[in-house]
């Protein structure tokens, strides 16, 4: 009987102790930079001070040290130190460009929120102004930072004017941020916890005002709401307006022009070594927005196409009725299927997407070229006219095994420096344009015969593209597309706002780029405002 009091007392500090152990756990995972993977994304408080229509804003929903942190944490041993330089060095190149010193000015106290916003005088027009916000991480630290802030801006020969707006007191003067030539700069403390940097007195007045009204700010904007809702998790919360879609984030004009899309709301999050983007595409009222979703037997068609891919290949894509994707998209199909490479011959990928009602498989790799369809369609006979007017001539092709081989060529002169053959009157060769062959239910079109066979005999399927893919986790979505580290790169270098985060970081970051996918699928439509929206997923991949 004298054993039952101990054994209970055992098993009450076993509980106890394991209770402390599984606190303490749960306290290091919450800490820890891991989780920004999982950060929720949330209403930022400084999104009450920016006006519905500013032209772009940007929220980092984390302080400034965990980002560098997570990119520590996840990186390959040998390269943990050069991953999170990089991060570093873009976190500080981007506070530098607004004037500001992160290590010395910021590093001590600031806190998980910060934001900017451009800002126009009217609806729709150019950015001409900017508002900057910083929440510190404790009551003291924002005061001592404008305190600082002031005193080194005043020493450098910055006249102050303290004033009262809204009950709130203002600094404001024309001085110089660091490193930068004077220009108009005024704060103010909110809470004690949150500095307002704008440029101007009347910028940030402007500021004020909107934060006292519902119906102009954007925090109480209910389709900003509703987009955080969509979106869900996400470290970094962007919006921009049709104004700065092209001139700040690179968007192409056919899509930026008049009656296109008129606003984006994106989340970017870490996840594992990529970095995940989901973004919501408002368009314009009556705009097309890509097909939809397949049917069922078309989604299957999809699939079967996939699983019969067999061979290398850098750059991957499943398209979904090609043949009805408007014109506002007709560009960014084309960038996907390279039309117009290769001079006519690029051609000749474009005539068999216009003609297919999908879906359509698109693969290119070292071997050239390769493209999958259902055996009937399209009927090669429906693009025999086109094929003609670009000078191709089609012929039955003999091959050992496959008897419905199919090639298109064009007789054309031999180039500058070529020999021609002996005979006299040998002037002109035949080059082949593209293949086709029927595999059971399928049709591949090549560049040359030697992709086709490639795709015949070959027992490897191109996983690491597949993989991009599935991780995408939008199997119905009218566009699928993976690309290798090469086309990954090539394509974030000639994209305006990776050149300017490059410069931000001082070294350039393709390199570190080994993959990109992304996906595109109609969104949902608003019948009050007659538009819709367009969703759109992307990940890239770092070794």
């Amino acid at each position: 009987m004298k054993a039952r009091p101990f054994l209970a007392f055992v098993l009450a500090a076993v509980l106890l102790l394991l209770s402390l152990a599984a606190a303490g756990w749960w306290l290091v995972l919450q800490r820890s930079p891991l989780q920004l993977q999982h950060q929720p994304l949330v209403s930022p408080r400084a999104a009450r001070f920016v006006p519905r229509q500013a032209p772009l804003s940007l929220y980092l929903l984390t302080d400034g040290q965990r980002p560098e942190g997570y990119a520590r944490a996840v990186a390959p041993g040998r390269q943990r130190r050069q991953a999170a330089d990089a991060v570093a060095g873009l976190r500080d190149g981007a506070f530098a460009a607004a004037g500001l010193d992160y290590p010395a000015e910021l590093a001590s106290w600031l806190g998980p929120e910060l934001g900017l916003a451009l800002l126009a005088n009217e609806p729709g027009g150019a950015a001409d102004g900017w508002l900057l916000s910083l929440r510190s991480r404790d009551a003291d630290g924002a005061r001592r930072f404008l305190q600082r802030f002031w005193q080194t801006r005043s020493l450098a020969g910055t006249d102050l004017q303290i004033s009262s707006y809204r009950g709130m007191g203002l600094i404001s003067g024309r001085g110089a941020l660091v490193g930068t030539t004077p220009v108009p700069i005024a704060t103010a403390l909110v809470n004690d916890d949150l500095v307002l940097i704008a440029s101007g007195r009347g910028v940030l007045e402007q500021a004020l005002d909107v934060s006292q009204i519902d119906e102009l700010n954007q925090a109480a904007s209910p389709s900003f709401q509703q987009a955080l809702g969509r979106l869900g998790k996400g470290a970094v919360l962007l919006t921009a307006q049709a104004e700065v879609l092209g001139s700040w984030l690179g968007m192409p004009a056919q899509l930026t022009g008049a009656g296109a899309v008129q606003e984006l709301v994106a989340s970017l999050r870490p996840d594992g070594r990529s970095l995940a983007l989901e973004a919501l595409l408002r368009l314009a009222p009556g705009a097309a927005s890509p097909p939809p979703a397949p049917t069922a037997a078309a989604g299957d068609g999809g699939l079967a196409l996939l699983a019969a891919l067999q061979g290398q290949s850098d750059s991957l894509a499943l398209v979904q009725q090609p043949s009805l994707w408007p014109e506002l998209w007709q560009p960014l199909l084309a960038a996907v299927l390279r039309v117009g490479e290769g001079g006519g011959d690029g051609l000749f990928p474009a005539l068999v997407a216009a003609a297919d009602p999908g879906p359509l498989l698109w693969s290119a790799g070292s071997q050239g070229w390769l493209l999958g369809t259902a055996v009937d369609q399209p009927d090669p006979a429906s693009l025999e006219q086109g094929l003609a007017a670009q000078g191709l001539t089609a012929a039955p092709l003999p091959v050992e095994g496959d008897a419905s081989v199919m090639v298109w060529t064009r007789l054309e002169a031999p180039t500058a420096g070529r020999r021609i053959g002996r005979e006299e009157g040998a002037v002109l060769q035949a080059s082949l344009a593209g293949a086709r062959a029927s595999q059971g239910q399928l049709a591949w079109w090549g560049q040359n015969l030697a992709v086709l066979q490639e795709q015949r005999e070959s027992r490897q399927t191109p996983r690491l593209r597949l993989a991009q893919l599935a991780a995408l986790d939008q199997p119905q979505a009218s566009l699928q597309w993976a690309m290798a580290a090469g086309p990954a790169q090539a394509l974030l270098q000639r994209w305006s706002t990776w050149q300017l985060l490059s410069g931000l970081a001082g070294r350039p970051l393709a390199p570190a780029v080994q993959g990109l996918s992304l996906s595109l699928e109609p969104g949902d439509s608003n019948s009050e405002s007659n538009s819709r929206t367009v969703h759109l997923s992307a990940r890239v991949g770092f070794g």
